[in-house]
């Protein structure tokens, strides 16, 4: 029996509810936008989180970068001028690092990159996104890469500025499709013509960006032919995890030695590892999880109030009503969980609106990126839950005063 009375109870808050549908609409659409914002936001930085985990698990767990650049570049313009001042980690500093750490490291790479460069093969051609990348024999070991076909580059091939490529898997799809064979095939990178000798393995994304689309060419061809000015990074792998924290004090050594620094000068370079990608994501993370949420505390809170408001003139325009259920028998538990009822659909209906909304703007972020697709389920059933407590601590005082109106002063209402 008591599940009928709620049942119909429920069956009645809807009924109220729909006689004003725009109302109904505008108060649920209060709730929705603030749990949209936080369902979007969590929903984009889970993905991206997962992207990072992917990404340091490409470097490696023995692998650390020495670059000039911080990987997150933040703070004033004053801060920034600073990184941009440093100099570059030319070539030579490369070798003397390489001489300085000796066989204290189990391998080190060099590499330098230059964005949207287009490649070309007879009458096709890839995107203009394609990132020219100078490497030495080490590039592959360094940062995880397998070969599918061909060779590597080696110790003579870098020495002689050979003029070969070898080539993301991506690359070598756009240029030769699937069936074709690209080894010993002459390309053409930004006008220049290079032999392919390697196809590496598919490694995926990593960061919202692809790790196949590139062409790796010797980086001592690539410092005579296509940009001598660009800095050096430098992977470093360790032996082991045990070896880790003592190869970056002797890389930290090692490079302030190749830069010329005195004691006094500070690292004018910078050491990125698994923990500072973690760490600087984090910072990132808080600072946009806080904006949400504030945004998101302040959207609820008026649409709270906004339910507040939309059911005590509900209770006002349906005090003769009221009145009259009383007069027959009805208990005042039902007419206030009748009206509890309302506001509590109102507020849940906002936030299955808000959810859905925000997973799918927050996934639509993430694919843009090429990022994976999330769906927080944690946060989803937070929102409902919060949702829940703002339909009943906003709708309480509504209902309640609707349970103890006097039914003769209600049958006595015009309304």
């Amino acid at each position: 029996m008591a599940t009928i009375t709620i049942r119909e109870t429920l069956f009645q808050a809807a009924i109220s509810l729909a006689a004003n549908k725009l109302r109904s609409a505008l108060t649920t659409l209060g709730v929705a936008v603030g749990v949209f914002s936080i369902i979007a936001v969590m929903t984009a930085l889970d993905a991206v989180e997962r992207s990072v985990a992917t990404g340091l698990s490409s470097l490696g767990a023995n692998t650390f970068q020495i670059q000039k650049y911080p990987a997150t570049v933040f703070g004033s313009r004053h801060q920034q001028d600073l990184y941009a001042n440093r100099k570059d980690i030319n070539w030579q500093q490369a070798l003397l690092f390489r001489k300085f750490m000796g066989a204290k490291a189990s391998g080190i790479g060099f590499v330098i990159t230059k964005q949207a460069s287009q490649a070309r093969f007879a009458n096709r051609s890839t995107n203009p996104d394609v990132i020219m990348t100078g490497g030495d024999e080490n590039f592959a070991k360094a940062n995880g890469f397998d070969l599918s076909d061909g060779r590597n580059m080696n110790a003579n091939d870098i020495q002689y500025a050979s003029n070969i490529a070898v080539l993301g898997s991506e690359v070598a799809v756009s240029l030769f499709g699937l069936g074709e064979n690209p080894l010993n095939r002459q390309i053409k990178v930004d006008g220049k013509v290079y032999t392919v000798i390697g196809i590496f393995s598919k490694k995926g994304a990593a960061f919202g960006q692809s790790q196949d689309n590139f062409v790796l060419i010797p980086i001592t061809r690539y410092l005579d032919q296509v940009n001598e000015k660009s800095s050096l990074s430098i992977t470093v792998e360790a032996r082991s995890q045990k070896e880790y924290p003592a190869t970056i004090d002797q890389a930290i050594g090692a490079m302030r030695l190749a830069r010329g620094l005195t004691v006094r000068q500070t690292n004018d370079f910078e050491i990125r590892t698994n923990e500072s990608l973690i760490e600087s994501f984090r910072e990132i993370q808080n600072t946009i999880s806080v904006g949400a949420f504030i945004i998101s505390f302040m959207a609820l809170l008026t649409a709270g109030v906004g339910i507040m408001n939309i059911m005590l003139v509900s209770v006002t325009e349906r005090t003769r009503e009221i009145g009259i259920r009383m007069s027959i028998g009805a208990p005042r538990q039902t007419i206030l969980r009748q009206f509890l009822l309302e506001a509590l659909l109102l507020s849940i209906g906002g936030g299955l609106v808000g959810i859905a909304a925000g997973a799918g703007a927050g996934n639509l972020v993430a694919l843009n990126f090429n990022l994976p697709m999330m769906f927080p389920w944690g946060w989803m059933f937070a929102a409902i839950i919060v949702c829940s407590a703002i339909g009943i601590s906003f709708g309480i005082f509504p209902a309640w005063k609707a349970a103890n109106l006097d039914p003769v002063v209600a049958l006595r209402s015009s309304k």
